[in-house]
């Protein structure tokens, strides 16, 4: 069993500013990569400008991240970065911004390579990385994985290199402008990660406390979210400040748990769906689990991740993730396409510590 945690982790409020000197200590030069609009909207890109100037830190903006972020998008900063003479590299918001971060860091450390050595098995350096979530989703910022949209195969995939953030800074803050639906679909997220770990090939009783942590943070917060989606007001007009904290700590969490076992079905049958129907991530990893728990061989293992959800059986949780997300009708034939692309990813079945056949992933569609 091995627990490694390399990225130095710091949650507060203000946190940007109170670690402004760590931040700075990276380098000379940042690139600061985000999106369009929610990192302006929730003040984390000025306070990391505000951070980076009280130390003297140049820097360069890159605000052309979209959701689901592309090879493209990843080489078009690379160019700014070396035009720039960067030499680190700073992801604010979502996973997104925080995924193309370190896949921009890479391309940048190697000026002579084109983007193929995204998906090569190589050594290769890479510039440092410091993560600014605005979103508890993905955890990003504390896994070494990047997933970027491959245009060409019309899905996504991790790059084939583990980068790890030198840097996180966790301000619950950043939560508070977000809509009802990105703040539900990022923590759907965040719980498939918990539950993909748990029920792994790659599980042990040591990267198991992570799961353990944030299924129960999940439990404490799950009425909570279930209010907000009802209410359909802002966030932050039903969710206390307590909940906002819980909400990113389950999602570092949950990103710790994966970082020692990577995700599973889920995740891997989630891709198309969102490449071909546009439905955002969290929300297509979650119509896959409740098949993911009914299907899986260990039922003593479903029914103590279902306690520490306090859940009293898959129907219930089942009822609990239609209400709070929706369904979603996905067509034959992409259904077909899905099934037969996880049966030949490898990557994605070794992770699921049973024989699976397509016959019984077919049933994960409701």
């Amino acid at each position: 069993m091995q627990i490694y945690m390399p990225t130095n982790v710091y949650s507060e409020n203000n946190c940007v500013m109170n670690h402004r000197k760590e931040l700075a200590a990276l380098g000379n030069k940042a690139m600061l990569v985000t999106g369009r609009h929610s990192s302006q909207a929730n003040g984390s890109l000025e306070d990391v400008k505000h951070a980076l100037q009280e130390e003297g830190t140049a820097y360069v903006v890159f605000d052309k991240v979209e959701e689901n972020p592309s090879i493209e998008t990843v080489m078009q900063a690379r160019e700014l970065g070396i035009q720039e003479h960067v030499d680190f590299v700073v992801g604010i918001g979502g996973g997104s911004p925080m995924d193309a971060a370190k896949a921009i860091a890479l391309m940048v450390a190697n000026p002579g390579e084109d983007e193929g050595i995204l998906y090569e098995a190589r050594e290769l350096g890479c510039l440092p990385v410091a993560e600014v979530p605005t979103t508890a989703g993905t955890g990003s910022e504390v896994t070494p994985y990047a997933i970027l949209t491959i245009h060409a195969r019309r899905t996504k995939q991790s790059i084939s290199y583990r980068i790890y953030p030198e840097l996180a800074l966790i301000d619950s803050r950043y939560l508070k402008t977000e809509s009802v639906d990105t703040l539900i679909n990022t923590t759907v997220d965040a719980l498939a990660h918990l539950i993909e770990s748990y029920l792994n090939a790659n599980a042990n009783s040591y990267n198991r406390m992570y799961s353990e942590k944030g299924l129960r943070l999940f439990a404490e917060m799950k009425d909570d979210l279930l209010q907000c989606r009802r209410f359909g007001g802002e966030p932050k007009q039903t969710l206390s400040d307590d909940v906002f904290d819980k909400l990113m700590q389950m999602s570092a969490t949950a990103g710790m748990a994966i970082t020692h076992t990577s995700t599973s079905l889920p995740h891997g049958l989630s891709y198309p769906v969102t490449y071909e129907m546009g439905v955002p991530h969290g929300k297509a990893v979650g119509i896959f689990l409740p098949g993911f728990l009914q299907f899986y061989q260990a039922k003593e293992d479903v029914r103590a991740l279902l306690r520490e959800m306090c859940f009293a059986s898959v129907e219930d949780f089942t009822e609990y993730l239609d209400e709070l997300l929706g369904k979603v009708e996905i067509s034959d034939d992409l259904w077909k396409k899905d099934v037969e692309m996880i049966m030949g990813n490898q990557a994605k079945l070794k992770n699921y510590p049973y024989v699976m056949d397509a016959e019984t992933l077919y049933k994960f569609r409701r």
